[in-house]
C-alpha cells in the first residue's frame, strides 16, 4: 500500500487524509469560510508529526483539482506544488466529481439500491450544476462515462441513470429533471473520496509530475456581472 496524503480544499470544507502503510488512515475535514489557508499546512504537519513521519516518507500526494470554488482549487494546488517540489513527490490530480463518486460507494443508499449506473451532480453556483455519469465496475471505483457537463439544473440528462448524488439535489429540488430513483443529497467532497481514487490511480500507474498539475476548469466565468446580480442572480 503506499504512502499517500490526500487534500481537498475544493468546497467549503478544509479536508487532510494521511495514509501510511501499516497505520489506520488520518483524517480531518472541517467546514470554513475563508479559513482553509491557515488551517491546510497546520494540519498537514500535525497529521504527519502524529504518525511520526515527514514528507520524504510519501510515495505521493493526491489534491482535488476541480470542478469547484475557484479560489479554493487554487489554493490546494498551489499548496501541492509547493509540498511536492521541495521533496520531488509525485502528484495525483482527482477530479471533485470522481472522488465523491468514490465516496458513495459506501453509502447506505448505494448499498441498499446496487445501481449499475449513477450521477453525481453538484452545485456549480450562478445557477448552474456540474455532473457526470458513472457506470460500476467490480472491484474498482465507479468510471466516469463521457465529460464532466456544465448546464443548468434543468438539462441534466439522466436518462439510464439508476442513483443520483450531490449537493445539486438539495440547491435545485424544484429545478431538476423527474427523477424517481434512489437519490443521495448529503455525499460530499472529502479527502477521504480523494485519497481513495489516489489509490486507484497508483494501482494502475497513474501520476504525474508535479510541473503537470493545474486545476480543473469546466467554466471561465467565475461571478455574475453587477447588472446581473442586480437582476436577482446570485
Amino acid at each position: 500500500m503506499a504512502n499517500i496524503l490526500a487534500i481537498d480544499t475544493s468546497s467549503a470544507w478544509c479536508s487532510v487524509a494521511l495514509s501510511l502503510e501499516g497505520q489506520a488512515v488520518q483524517f480531518r475535514h472541517e467546514a470554513v469560510t475563508a479559513g482553509a489557508s491557515q488551517l491546510l499546512l497546520p494540519w498537514i504537519e500535525s497529521l504527519l508529526s502524529d504518525a511520526k513521519a515527514s514528507l520524504k516518507d510519501l510515495d505521493a500526494i493526491a489534491v482535488g483539482v476541480g470542478p469547484g470554488a475557484f479560489t479554493g482549487v487554487r489554493l490546494g494546488v498551489a499548496a501541492v506544488q509547493g509540498l511536492a517540489v521541495s521533496q520531488n513527490i509525485p502528484v495525483v490530480p482527482v477530479c471533485s466529481l470522481d472522488a465523491i463518486a468514490a465516496q458513495l460507494l459506501d453509502s447506505a443508499v448505494f448499498k441498499s439500491s446496487h445501481p449499475q449506473r449513477l450521477m453525481i451532480a453538484i452545485d456549480a453556483r450562478m445557477e448552474e450544476v456540474y455532473w457526470a455519469s458513472y457506470g460500476i465496475q467490480e472491484k474498482r471505483l465507479p468510471n466516469r462515462i463521457g465529460d464532466i457537463h456544465l448546464t443548468k439544473p434543468e438539462d441534466l440528462n439522466l436518462e439510464d441513470v439508476q442513483l443520483l448524488a450531490g449537493s445539486a439535489l438539495n440547491a435545485y429540488s424544484q429545478r431538476l429533471p423527474q427523477f424517481a430513483g434512489p437519490i443521495d443529497p448529503d455525499v460530499s467532497i472529502s479527502a477521504l473520496g480523494i485519497l481513495k481514487c489516489a489509490q486507484q490511480s497508483l494501482l494502475d500507474g497513474v501520476h504525474c509530475e508535479v510541473r503537470q498539475l493545474e486545476p480543473m476548469y469546466v467554466r471561465n466565468k467565475v461571478a455574475f456581472t453587477t447588472a446581473e446580480r442586480a437582476e436577482g442572480k446570485q
